[in-house]
């Protein structure tokens, strides 16, 4: 690439740039009403649009439904031969047009106002026929395009979108939107994987599952530890088979340091005490974050009666997350 290719390609990203720092700037009262309205929606977010705004309210769209915020894309030509039945008075429209004379979507109007379906315009001709017939008008300060010819839309897209998504951001922090609803709407991705993973999908059972009785002796520990999914730990339960205590591969190795002859000391004597323990409903990412602020790397997986039914260790979260094993 040229040096002048080059130069230019900054220049337009400058550009491009400072008509959304303007735009920050100039984000008003409008914006909030507009983010009021769609909160209070009780259908879907219509997004239409004609050409490159179309594109772009088909990002937007898109990135309402999979934020919390119901939507579909409605193309204006679509719209006027009969995909205008899709659209409600419940709902809410948010129209994108540069220029907002487009023929196309200036068509969809007279029905949505007999429908009574609320109507927002983004442009930046504020004084347009499309702005002048809405209900809320978010407008963008585009003064011209970064492409040289003045022509192909570059700044007014890119403002568009940008708007856009900050619409979109404003609803999934209004609608308090966690990651584990992200998750809920994305189950075929990565993301998806790491955060619907369940602690009983990846604890380890039955004969995986190292259990002690309280009055063994370290050496049983030692054996059970070894020949029960050989996690680095036990859990220590009473005769009752509830949970009292934990003994990891770190107890062991401390006792071997402190005491002449440990293999016989009783396990509820050097145990650890009233474990951390989870539930095998609970999130992976929840147990995950329970060690990471303990800083220990197993957890005993109990029932409702702190039974351990399972042990979990870090190892198996990290694997379920990433898609190995």
């Amino acid at each position: 690439m040229s040096n002048d290719e080059l130069q230019h390609a900054r220049e337009l990203l400058r550009d491009e740039a400072a008509c959304l720092l303007k735009m920050a700037d100039e984000l008003g009262e409008e914006f909030s009403q507009a983010v009021a309205m769609m909160l209070r929606c009780e259908g879907r977010i219509v997004v239409t649009g004609i050409g490159k705004a179309g594109l772009v309210g088909r990002k937007i769209s898109a990135t309402l439904s999979s934020t919390g915020t119901p939507s579909f894309f409605l193309h204006p030509a679509e719209g006027v031969h009969g995909d205008l039945g899709m659209v409600t008075p419940d709902d809410v429209v948010l129209a994108f047009s540069n220029s907002g004379e487009s023929g196309e979507v200036l068509a969809l109007l007279p029905t949505l106002k007999i429908l009574g379906t609320p109507l927002i315009t983004i442009t930046a001709k504020p004084e347009s026929s499309l702005a002048r017939n809405s209900d809320l008008v978010l407008p963008i300060p585009v003064e011209r395009e970064a492409c040289p010819l003045g022509l192909a839309p570059t700044t007014s897209t890119t403002a568009m979108l940008a708007l856009g998504d900050a619409l979109a951001i404003a609803l999934l922090r209004a609608k308090k939107f966690t990651p584990e609803n992200f998750a809920l709407y994305h189950p075929g991705g990565a993301l998806g994987r790491r955060l619907l993973l369940t602690v009983e999908r990846l604890m380890h059972i039955d004969e995986e599952n190292p259990l002690v009785a309280q009055d063994s002796t370290v050496k049983d520990a030692i054996l059970v530890m070894t020949t029960r999914g050989n996690l680095g730990a036990a859990s220590i339960v009473d005769d009752d088979g509830r949970l009292v205590g934990i003994v990891t591969d770190g107890d062991l190795r401390r006792l071997l340091k402190n005491y002449d002859q440990p293999l016989e000391l009783k396990v509820r004597d050097v145990m650890t005490k009233n474990p951390k323990t989870i539930g095998k409903e609970k999130m992976a990412t929840e147990a995950m974050r329970v060690m990471e602020m303990n800083e220990i790397t197993v957890l005993p997986v109990v029932d409702a009666g702190n039974r351990p039914i399972g042990l979990i260790h870090l190892h198996d979260i990290i694997r379920g997350m990433t898609g190995m094993g």
